[in-house]
């Protein structure tokens, strides 16, 4: 079906958005709340929304611009752009402006509401450009394999680990006066990836450059780069020094799948411990001098590559893919093949807690008998959970689920570190 669009009487192609409300700093979500839905060219309001006990809304079409503007460069501005206005009792108000919507692809907004303290105006996010289509500062060229810090009582791990926060300094590395926030790793990879790359791109291509975009922020966690400098945060979201981040911005569900399924893996190449310091470039109005075009990227997707043949044709046929062996703030590792209809055991046993755990503020998820083993019930719960989290819901507790359980189930019990919960902007690990 074809929608009549803003973008001066184009018949244009179709987009998907969903909106996921929860409260501020804690793994609870709002229910009823509404939101509204505004052209951003006119600020017409084209639907309205209310979510459900879950937090949701309902996943709703708009227009969006014809599919081939994503699929090459310079051909036109490729995404539309919505504003939503976002109300619930009890709860400061939010706007969001200039979310993106894509043909073809679900755009997942997820918004904390603040608790009602007065009567303060609402909130206003602003969603920066797509990378790709707006006009940002080239990459300032950097070796691959840094120096470790060797002084000044920094510790070198004696692996890569995942880490549970990542924190970005929103502007350039000396801009003292530009915000710092905590966000759950995942979460700013996912964030990174829709701003830097399109969801309707092949899913190899998308899984390239999620693995580049992995290692490079690795390679700054692992070197404590920032830190070795004398400065408290863990990379810049300046496209001059480090990655695109944008607070608030709306994800992309093929693009955070590909997430769930990759974070714990990075590139590196042999005889070194750090993951390889992966730059990359859009190939077509910035050009570098090292390592993978974006677009060059894409096209090798559409010629059939794989991920990994894709990365070695940029950085060199001596890379290869490890996996990361701890991913801190998860009480549990992930057995290592997926829990199905009949398994028994004590990590069916884990779920089963977990799941009754989280069902206490997410209610659609049914209580479990905690048997340890795996029957329709326990799958019809994790198909639930599924849904709600924005998984492929099959009903199997593989890798992604597995991790995206473990994590809910730390927002929801509060283990996480108590002194985050005092920050001024604090991203949950539920939210995607």
């Amino acid at each position: 079906m074809k929608r009549y669009n803003y973008f001066k009487s184009q018949l244009i192609d179709q987009g998907q958005l969903q909106v996921s409300i929860f409260e501020q700093e804690r793994a609870i979500p709002i229910s009823n709340a509404k939101v509204e839905v505004l052209r951003k060219v006119d600020s017409t309001v084209v639907e309205e929304l209310f979510t459900d006990s879950s937090g949701q809304t309902e996943s709703i079409e708009l227009g969006a611009p014809p599919l081939e503007f994503s699929l090459t460069p310079e051909s036109g501005k490729p995404y539309s752009e919505y504003d939503l206005n976002i109300s619930a009792e009890g709860f400061e108000p939010v706007n969001i402006e200039g979310v993106q919507i894509l043909p073809e692809s679900r755009a997942l907004q997820p918004v904390d509401l603040r608790p009602a303290e007065g009567t303060e105006a609402a909130e206003t996010i602003p969603i920066q450009e797509h990378t790709l289509w707006g006009e940002y500062p080239p990459k300032i060229p950097e070796e691959e394999v840094k120096p470790l810090p060797d002084a000044g009582g920094f510790i070198v791990l004696p692996e890569p680990v995942i880490p549970e926060y990542v924190v970005v300094h929103l502007g350039v590395p000396a801009d003292t006066s530009a915000e710092n926030v905590w966000i759950p790793f995942k979460d700013y990879i996912k964030n990174v990836a829709s701003s830097e790359i399109y969801s309707t791109w092949p899913r190899e291509t998308i899984r390239a450059n999620v693995l580049a975009i992995l290692s490079f922020v690795l390679n700054r966690v692992y070197t404590e780069w920032y830190r070795g400098k004398g400065y408290n945060f863990t990379i810049t979201n300046s496209t001059a020094y480090d990655q695109a981040f944008f607070k608030g911005r709306n994800l992309f569900e093929e693009i955070s799948n590909v997430v769930d399924e990759v974070f714990t893996t990075y590139i590196t190449r042999p005889n070194i411990r750090q993951p390889l310091f992966t730059q990359y470039c859009d190939g077509a109005r910035t050009v570098c001098t090292r390592g993978m075009t974006q677009w060059g990227s894409k096209d090798l997707g559409d010629q059939g590559y794989d991920a990994l043949s894709i990365l070695r044709s940029f950085y060199g046929y001596d890379i290869y893919l490890q996996q990361a062996n701890r991913v801190e703030g998860v009480p549990m590792s992930y057995p290592g093949s997926p829990l199905v209809l009949g398994t028994t055991g004590e990590d069916v046993r884990t779920i089963q807690t977990q799941l009754n755990a989280i069902s206490n503020n997410y209610p659609a998820i049914n209580k479990l008998r905690v048997d340890g083993v795996y029957g329709e019930s326990t799958a019809d719960a994790v198909r639930t959970f599924q849904q709600i989290f924005n998984l492929p819901v099959n009903g199997v507790v593989d890798f992604s689920t597995w991790y995206q359980i473990s994590n809910i189930f730390v927002a929801v019990t509060k283990i996480a570190e108590p002194a985050f919960r005092n920050l001024r902007y604090v991203d949950v690990p539920y939210r995607y």
